[in-house]
């Protein structure tokens, strides 16, 4: 089954570990995209949450940057109140797991979106349902661009290293989370990414944003 509407830019925001600022940056990227007024749609599959944290759940930042009711962000019966992975929540809390082709099936995208976030839970390497974690998703929503959100400093190079290759050539760009450039490590990490390891890297969101647009546009923009 294709989820109506698929939107003519689809983008899948993931990440090489977990409270890396995922949220944030699908948030920013969408506010970006609509100043630059681009129709945009964002959606958070599963998500799991602890109930005694007074914060704002990720479907109610990504709503909030959309426009959206959270409830289109993310379907009320995916909402798993217990800290854990989404499918491992469900399975503590007694409930019927759901698999990915589930997940896919109950995307529903506004028409003509131009361009639809999905936010994934954890990271890439985390499972998103019962039969499959974020690289599995990926392959099953055939995003065309992913964005692989990492923290600057020690370990990051490993960390985007084996996310890239467990997403096995997909057109991916890395968003370095957090950078600051008066901090040395950050400025290596982001040049060895670039230049050795030959993988694009944005470090502000306009940046990308300009990325997501040029995919419809190779000299920029939609039109």
């Amino acid at each position: 089954m294709v989820p109506p509407h698929r939107p003519a830019t689809l983008v899948v925001v993931a990440g090489t570990g977990t409270d890396i600022g995922k949220t944030w940056v699908g948030s920013q990227l969408a506010g970006e995209l609509r100043l630059r007024g681009f129709t945009v749609a964002a959606r958070k599959p599963a998500q799991s949450f602890d109930p005694a944290v007074d914060h704002p759940l990720d479907a109610e930042l990504l709503a909030a940057a959309t426009g959206e009711s959270v409830t289109d962000v993310c379907p009320p019966a995916r909402w798993y109140a217990k800290p854990m992975a989404p499918p491992m929540a469900a399975e503590s809390m007694g409930l019927a797991p759901f698999t990915l082709r589930d997940i896919r099936d109950e995307l529903r995208w506004p028409p003509a979106t131009d361009v639809g976030i999905v936010e994934q839970a954890g990271g890439i390497g985390a499972p998103q349902a019962s039969d499959g974690d974020g690289v599995d998703m990926v392959k099953l929503l055939e995003p065309d661009l992913v964005v692989l959100v990492a923290l600057p400093g020690l370990g990051t190079l490993s960390s985007v290293s084996l996310a890239v290759r467990a997403l096995g050539g997909r057109r991916l760009v890395v968003y370095m989370n957090r950078f600051d450039p008066s901090d040395e490590l950050h400025s290596a990490n982001l040049s060895w990414l670039r230049e050795r390891a030959g993988l694009a890297v944005e470090v502000s969101v306009s940046s990308l944003a300009g990325d997501v647009a040029g995919l419809r546009d190779p000299l920029g923009g939609f039109g």
